[in-house]
């Protein structure tokens, strides 16, 4: 700092948290956008704007490393639910889906609206109105697009796998065959090119839960899934040349096959490492053996045996969904219920029909009640919890948030599944008696109760679960693991179905509880390790970098529960319905490349008006001159 020198804002008596600095208490300078000065006793006579942050924590601005915000930066590029968090950087083309290439609406596909309608359970209309804006129809002018948008928060981006196989076979055949010679080498110098215009990645996805939303294609799951590991390694291939971010969710029920994978991130048999980050390391409620794989396979991986560099995403939070009757994402798992998610949101007579078919209710009946009766094997797997299925069917797990009879409300399906078969022992409402001579007079077990249930509210019908990370201690213990790595917000995405916009916090709760150093460890954890992971600049605030950097209430922050204040809201944006979170009070202040976004409880007039994030590129890329991207059809 020279003599003269001013400061936009200047931060005071803050306990600042960064990198692999011991914590310490500070002064922090702000001036042109960057950090200018960190020491104490800087004199407030030269700031424009005077901060007093005796008992708070400043650290760098927090990274989301798994979002689906692709399209609602199309409607507002200030990222509100995020920024108010925290965070100042995310990544967005996460599962294969993106807008790399356009709407790429051709012979009556939809692309955008096809995979992301039920993959991330956003309403149709919401995406068509998104997909009308699109203008761009290549990789390289959509980097520039996003660069021209008034960011709130950085953003990454990564080249997306369905989308780029749509581009080079198109819509059909992506999903009904196996590209040629020509078609992936097309795809291979689209991806590369693309990593060398400034995608930080590519990502690619193999959950069972991601199906197509058009007909006649309901039955099917979107592009990525339809490539076989030769396309997948030659592909990475790529990745691994241009030392960039391989995104990848793993075929859950095969382990074989996730091995076999995975290997692909490891020197020992790849000749150079591959940069992989994976979703997701949960403590699944039906079977705890899969995040015990999860930390075992990481740690394999990343050995000195195998040298790779893998990293998979654990979540700091319960693993809390709501659903709107049965439109849900963990349905999509379960073919009985993946039937009901096939109609359209808003086609309550075709469910209804489905609901009301004998040859569904007998299937729908054998799943509900698998492994709940008996002696048998069946029975044996579930109490062992070493189920298949993600969703455990427990009706005491299952929590009504909102009905038309407000007397169920706060109750979960078991509670009312007692009250209705067994009435003449309780306190029933007028209502209740009446819906019982009208609908439920017929229930003979759980199973028919759940149908039921479906048939007379459909989606007026919210209820919640939490299907994994039930115990705290464990999520602790995985957030805080150097073989993992905090993520897996989804934010963005299940408008009505997650609200996980506040679990970098949540995060930094847990860790807190150890103390001030697993504080800077956390603090790492959500900052520098994903810049570093992407290879961004950002995720310090050393003298001279980009003044990202939020303030933290430690003691709002400790008393803090996330799960009681998700609200659902109305997004003008979006003309729809949306769960979010609500932290005020927690984080004070975040700044965004020396732009105050939120204050208090306040956005800043500029958020979303006035640039502040960047599009982040890898920063090998930025001293070096782009080539042009090559046309898939000349390279086919």
């Amino acid at each position: 700092m020279t003599q003269a020198q001013a400061f936009d804002i200047l931060i005071k008596n803050a306990r600042v948290f960064n990198d692999t600095e011991q914590p310490v208490t500070q002064d922090i300078g702000i001036a042109d956008g960057k950090v200018v000065a960190r020491a104490k006793d800087l004199p407030s006579d030269r700031a424009e704007q005077v901060i007093d942050a005796t008992g708070l924590w400043a650290m760098p601005g927090l990274f989301d490393i798994h979002t689906h915000y692709d399209l609602e930066l199309e409607v507002a590029p200030g990222l509100p639910e995020s920024t108010r968090h925290g965070t100042t950087s995310v990544v967005i083309a996460n599962c294969s889906l993106g807008l790399a290439f356009g709407n790429q609406r051709k012979n009556d596909a939809d692309p955008i609206v096809d995979c992301y309608a039920r993959v991330e359970n956003i309403p149709k209309n919401v995406l068509r109105s998104c997909a009308e804006k699109v203008t761009w129809e290549n990789p390289r002018d959509y980097l520039d697009h996003l660069q021209s948008l008034n960011l709130g928060p950085n953003v990454i981006t990564m080249i997306p796998h369905s989308m780029l196989r749509i581009e080079t076979m198109g819509f059909e055949d992506s999903i009904n065959r196996s590209p040629s010679d020509n078609e992936i080498e097309a795809m291979k110098s689209i991806l590369r090119e693309g990593l060398r215009a400034g995608y930080a990645g590519f990502s690619t996805d193999s959950l069972p839960f991601h199906y197509l939303a058009n007909q006649p294609n309901c039955h099917k799951t979107i592009p990525t899934q339809f490539a076989d590991y030769h396309e997948i390694k030659q592909l990475t291939q790529v990745v691994r040349e241009e030392e960039s971010v391989w995104q990848a969710t793993p075929p859950k029920d095969n382990p074989k096959d996730v091995i076999k994978m995975f290997l692909l991130s490891c020197s020992r048999l790849h000749g150079k490492a591959m940069k992989t980050t994976v979703v997701a390391a949960l403590d699944v409620a039906t079977n705890r053996n899969l995040v015990k794989l999860a930390k075992v396979l990481a740690r394999l991986l990343n050995s000195r045996l195998l040298g790779g560099k893998f990293y998979m995403q654990a979540l700091g939070a319960r693993f809390k969904t709501w659903s709107d009757g049965a439109i849900t994402p963990l349905a999509e798992e379960i073919p009985e219920l993946r039937a009901l998610n096939e109609t359209d949101l808003e086609d309550r007579e075709a469910r209804l029909n489905i609901l009301n078919d004998p040859n569904y209710i007998k299937v729908f009946k054998a799943m509900w009640l698998h492994g709940k009766q008996g002696f048998n094997l069946a029975r044996l797997k579930r109490w062992l919890r070493l189920e298949t299925y993600a969703f455990d069917r427990d009706l005491r797990q299952m929590m009504i948030e909102r009905c038309e009879l407000s007397d169920w409300v706060g109750l979960s399906f078991q509670d009312v599944y007692e009250r209705l078969v067994q009435p003449h022992s309780l306190s029933l409402s007028e209502t209740e008696r009446a819906l019982i001579k009208t609908d439920f007079q017929n229930i003979g077990d759980e199973a028919d109760f759940v149908l039921q249930m479906l048939r007379s509210f459909d989606t007026n019908l919210s209820w919640s679960t939490v299907s994994a990370n039930r115990n705290m201690r464990t999520v602790r213990k995985l957030i805080m693991d150097k073989a993992l790595l905090p993520g897996f917000n989804d934010s963005g995405a299940h408008l009505t179905n997650m609200a996980f916009y506040d679990v970098n916090l949540r995060s930094l709760q847990l860790a807190a509880q150890g103390g001030e150093l697993d504080v800077a460890y956390m603090v790492k954890r959500l900052s520098k390790d994903p810049a570093d992971l992407f290879g961004v600049g950002r995720g310090t605030i050393y003298e001279n970098d980009v003044a990202d950097l939020i303030l933290v209430d430690p003691l709002t922050l400790a008393n803090y529960d996330g799960e009681s204040t998700v609200q659902r809201i109305y997004r003008r944006e979006f003309e729809h319905e949306q769960l979010v979170n609500r932290s005020d009070g927690v984080v004070p202040l975040v700044v965004i490349a020396g732009k105050v976004a939120w204050q208090n409880t306040q956005f800043s007039e500029e958020l979303g008006k006035v640039k502040m994030g960047q599009l982040l590129k890898p920063k090998q890329l930025l001293e070096s001159k782009p080539k042009p991207l090559v046309n898939p059809k000349q390279a086919a």
